[in-house]
């Protein structure tokens, strides 16, 4: 091998959040020594925060899967499937054999064969997707759904924004950012509900601050203090579950104190008055009805403060996964476009909707069609497939017994984690495409090792719709995940015509024109580091709505949802929230800067890691006398293992706060079937637990 001592410096995208920023990586002899951001990067503005600084160690990682690995189990059970790849087969561990990609994929395709020839295509169903590139994605929803004749293919925005999708379609016709980050400062004024943006999102954060700083116009609304109140006019710790109750009376005060834009409302939505009327005579839409809410009694004289101060400036509304992961997630979402609706904040420099994506292409495998209902482009799915969690209950009563996985480590990230297990269990087939032997792959019969994002080309989709076209920091001899579906197609006697990653994106552009028409690989290639946002044709289209919402008529619509007292809420009007018990706490879930999602590559980095190898739970300081150091939180759906408690004053008592980025914690067991009633998104930010005290 020769030794290449010359330091290359080469551009691409952050394999992290969805912020999508702009990297330099550093490489020599193959191998990635540093990552930064250059000092004119567009989303970046030459800042990384310390996942995109230091966690690449991953990418080198002795843990990573270098060759297929099969089940031993699998094939005692398939001896047709051992006889045809044997002399291929090398002994690797006690569960597992090792082989090529050509036999991994003959044996994946021989299995898959047999289980649409017995049962029928939709017994098999696909799941995965926003962790790769978009060329990957897309071509995995086109194996599941032409190959297998399957439509169950979904994606893990099921868990995340699938509510801002749902909620943004409904009102305004496209669910996704209206505005380039580089408008923020263009704002005076900034709400932030439900995100922890400056340890999800801090290059984002970066922004808010900065104009925080300059104007003082920030509203936080959490149910908890982020480190972004800091910086905050208006700090608003809100009860649990009650986004909805909080929004609905911003759009009380805009509408009782007439400081709607009424030209804006006649001439670019419909239905207001309607909506007008309802709202007014909503008994909780009135701030005053936070005066017999103990503890949050000041949220009376906040909240009209901050919907006047939103409603006479231009003004953006940024939201996380603490809007979204609730029982009326998507109706949460609509009633924050309802307050850009009625104020003409929305379709202009200044003033829009960002809801902050989590993973680095969830919005780019949403857009190339990895939902059940959408294809590439939202063009609605011919027939309807099942959500994930729907999935799990067809797995568990016998209708699906196949699962290809591709990048989402399902038995950890979701909901109702025991119930999960046990739908693994009475599947006949799983395959697992994975850069680790992540917790899903416990359950895997193949497990096919790919490249990560630093050791491929490919278009991912950041949060504001921005195209950015990777290219490798270091080169690798494991296939892309779209190489493995390739061979698994052709394998089914298919024509995967494609030889190239720009081969496949030119088919994504063919068949979704209206959104990137014009975003052509060597167009990508020449803005590389400013992206491009779409819809894309002969320019790209940094802001949504200009002059028409993407609504069949144009025009934005009002969908108005009453908010119903319920848990949090409704204990402490019945006045027996607030005791001294082990019972009865509130539970709500996040990430930390250092960690990301799963943890898969960044517990591999010593610096990320070394602070942060557990989860955390957080607690008031006013429950120090009633917790221990040490509990385990248990609900009817499962427990916890014993996690370290962390005292402090930025948590209201009786709730709690804890990460998840470590499937031995089994968090995700906490959580039950409870879900928006529109897109199955798990009710991850509001649980009631009992402590026990260890």
């Amino acid at each position: 091998m020769t030794i290449d001592d010359t330091i290359k410096e080469i551009e691409s995208v952050c394999t992290y959040c969805g912020v999508g920023c702009d990297i330099v990586g550093m490489v020599k002899n193959n191998k990635i020594i540093k990552i930064y951001a250059q000092k004119d990067g567009v989303v970046s503005q030459g800042k990384l925060c310390i996942k995109g600084k230091f966690g690449f160690d991953f990418v080198a990682s002795e843990d990573r899967i270098r060759e297929p690995r099969i089940r031993k189990s699998f094939l005692e059970k398939n001896p047709k499937i051992k006889a045809i790849i044997a002399d291929k087969i090398k002994p690797f561990d006690d569960l597992f054999v090792t082989c090529d990609l050509d036999a991994a994929t003959t044996a994946a395709a021989m299995k898959l064969k047999e289980i649409k020839s017995t049962y029928g295509g939709d017994s098999f169903c696909a799941v995965g997707g926003a962790r790769t590139n978009c060329e990957s994605a897309y071509s995995f929803q086109k194996f599941c759904r032409e190959t297998m004749e399957s439509p169950h293919v979904d994606n893990c925005g099921r868990i995340c924004h699938a509510p801002s999708l749902k909620g943004m379609k409904e009102t305004i016709g496209e669910g996704a950012s209206t505005n380039p980050y580089a408008d923020i400062y263009n704002a005076k004024f900034m709400l932030v509900i439900g995100s922890n943006t400056m340890e999800a999102h801090p290059i984002i954060a970066n922004r808010i601050v900065d104009v925080a700083k300059k104007d003082n116009a920030l509203a936080v609304i959490d149910v908890r203090e982020t480190k972004l109140v800091k910086y905050a006019k208006y700090n608003c710790v809100i009860p649990y579950e009650s986004n909805l109750l909080i929004l609905n009376m911003m759009a009380y005060v805009i509408i009782n104190e007439e400081i709607y834009d009424e030209s804006f409302i006649n001439n670019r939505t419909k239905g207001f008055d309607e909506f007008k009327e309802k709202i007014l005579n909503d008994p909780y839409a009135n701030p005053d009805y936070f005066k017999d809410i103990e503890g949050y009694e000041y949220l009376t004289k906040m909240i009209p403060n901050i919907a006047r101060e939103y409603a006479v400036k231009d003004s953006m509304i940024f939201w996380g996964l603490g809007v979204s992961q609730h029982l009326d997630g998507s109706h949460a979402v609509m009633a924050i476009t309802h307050l850009a609706l009625m104020t003409g904040n929305v379709g202009k420099h200044g003033a829009g909707l960002m809801p902050l994506r989590g993973q680095n292409n969830v919005q780019g495998a949403c857009d190339v069609g990895c939902l059940p209902y959408y294809l590439s482009g939202y063009k609605d799915a011919p027939v309807t497939g099942l959500m994930t969690p729907h999935m799990i209950d067809a797995m568990l009563d016998g209708r699906i017994k196949a699962l290809f996985n591709m990048g989402e480590d399902i038995t950890h990230v979701h909901s109702n984690v025991n119930k999960i297990e046990k739908a693994m269990q009475k599947l006949e087939f799983v395959m697992v495409q994975e850069l680790f032997m992540t917790d899903i792959t416990r359950y895997a019969d193949i497990v096919i090792g790919v490249r990560s994002a630093y050791e491929k080309t490919g278009v991912y989709i950041n949060a504001i719709r921005r195209l950015h076209l990777s290219q490798p920091l270091v080169q690798s001899d494991l296939p892309d995940d779209w190489e493995v579906i390739k061979l698994l197609t052709e394998k089914f006697g298919g024509d995967f015509k494609h030889k190239t990653s720009e081969d496949v994106w030119h088919e994504v552009t063919e068949v979704s024109p209206n959104h990137f028409a014009g975003a052509k690989y060597y167009r990508l290639k020449r803005h590389r580091k400013r992206g491009m946002q779409w819809p894309i044709h002969n320019e790209d289209t940094p802001i949504l709505h200009l002059l028409d919402f993407r609504t069949d008529d144009g025009l934005g619509r009002y969908v108005y949802k009453q908010y119903q007292p319920r848990g949090m809420v409704q204990e402490i009007l019945n006045k027996n929230f607030y005791k001294k018990s082990l019972d009865g706490f509130y539970l709500t879930t996040g990430r930390i800067l250092a960690q990301y999602n799963n943890s898969s590559q960044t517990n591999l980095s010593k610096k990320l890691n070394k602070n942060y190898s557990e989860d955390i739970l957080q607690a008031s300081i006013e429950d120090k006398d009633i917790l221990g150091d040490k509990v385990i939180l248990k609900t009817e759906n499962g427990q916890s293992t014993v996690l370290s408690v962390k005292f402090s004053n930025k948590i209201k008592p009786r709730t709690l706060f804890v990460t998840y980025h470590h499937a031995k914690s089994r968090v995700n067991t906490l959580f039950g079937d409870e879900a928006d009633e529109f897109v199955a998104t798990a009710r991850f930010k509001s649980v009631r637990v009992t402590v026990i005290l260890q």
